[in-house]
């Protein structure tokens, strides 16, 4: 499908973006099923505080539309929405009369391992940490170098996620996903306050728990907790859930809670 800029098809940018010039921006990544975008409304609250944490301003209802119109002409498939803070000249300073641009790229519906799924995957151990900075921490900001050079530390087909720590050496994710761990009935994820992205499964699966009863905590995880947690297991808004079967020595089973959010998020995601 064509890509569009600014609600019209288009396969062109302007050299003075401030996207391309200094990642001064903002994406998110969304499956599109059967012409509707999956969990729309997480994606664009998300779109919308880093908009506001970065003094876009955006029209987040007009946006939507676009969005729903783009998703019915996909069909299926994954759509990648961008958003920038416009052009402006050369400097670091930014235009306050600069209008924000709007991009939709659409691709064909993502494919993985069915044993990904079923048995689980092995994480690879990345050496490239995450950077502190509170005032970026959760967004899906264009700044992605370190997830670039982390996805470049592994190139077998044995690893399908890399495992990301932050400088002070806290567990905080996947390289493109959010991370769980399961410890006596508890459901457990990384507190992004500092660094890395809120992703919007992570946030629907702590919703889903919540509601259900299940236990849940968002805090510090040293490596020691991740390698005693009684499961452990990967999620992103378009796959769903990977169980966690290994990361270097140490091993995990696909435990019953892992399960549970599996098939919740499968049913998300195959509306």
């Amino acid at each position: 499908m064509e890509s569009w800029v600014d609600g019209q098809p288009a396969d062109v940018l302007s050299l003075k973006d401030r996207g391309l010039a200094y990642g001064d921006g903002l994406f998110e990544t969304i499956a599109v099923r059967n012409g509707e975008p999956v969990l729309s409304d997480r994606h664009l609250q998300r779109l919308g505080l880093g908009c506001q944490r970065l003094a876009f301003k955006v029209d987040l209802a007009a946006l939507a539309a676009e969005l729903r119109a783009y998703a019915q002409g996909l069909g299926d498939g994954v759509l990648k929405l961008i958003v920038t803070r416009g052009d402006s000249l050369r400097g670091y300073g930014a235009d306050p009369s600069a209008v924000p641009r709007r991009i939709l790229l659409g691709s064909p519906p993502a494919s993985y391992p069915v044993a990904h799924a079923e048995q689980g995957v092995r994480l690879f151990p990345c050496v490239t940490r995450l950077s502190e900075q509170p005032l970026l921490a959760g967004l899906k900001h264009l700044n992605r170098l370190e997830q670039v050079l982390a996805r470049a530390e592994w190139s077998d087909a044995e690893h399908a996620e890399g495992l990301m720590l932050d400088t002070s050496g806290r567990v905080i994710e996947g390289v493109f996903s959010n991370l769980f761990l399961v410890r006596d009935g508890v459901l457990i994820t990384a507190d992004l306050s500092r660094c890395g992205v809120a992703g919007v499964m992570r946030a629907e699966l702590l919703y889903q728990a919540e509601s259900q009863g299940i236990a849940t905590h968002v805090t510090d995880i040293r490596l020691e907790q991740l390698h005693q947690a009684d499961e452990v297991f990967v999620c992103n808004s378009v796959y769903g859930v990977w169980p966690v079967r290994a990361c270097g020595s140490a091993r995990w089973s696909a435990g019953p809670l892992t399960r549970k959010l599996q098939t919740l998020a499968r049913t998300l995601l195959d509306v």
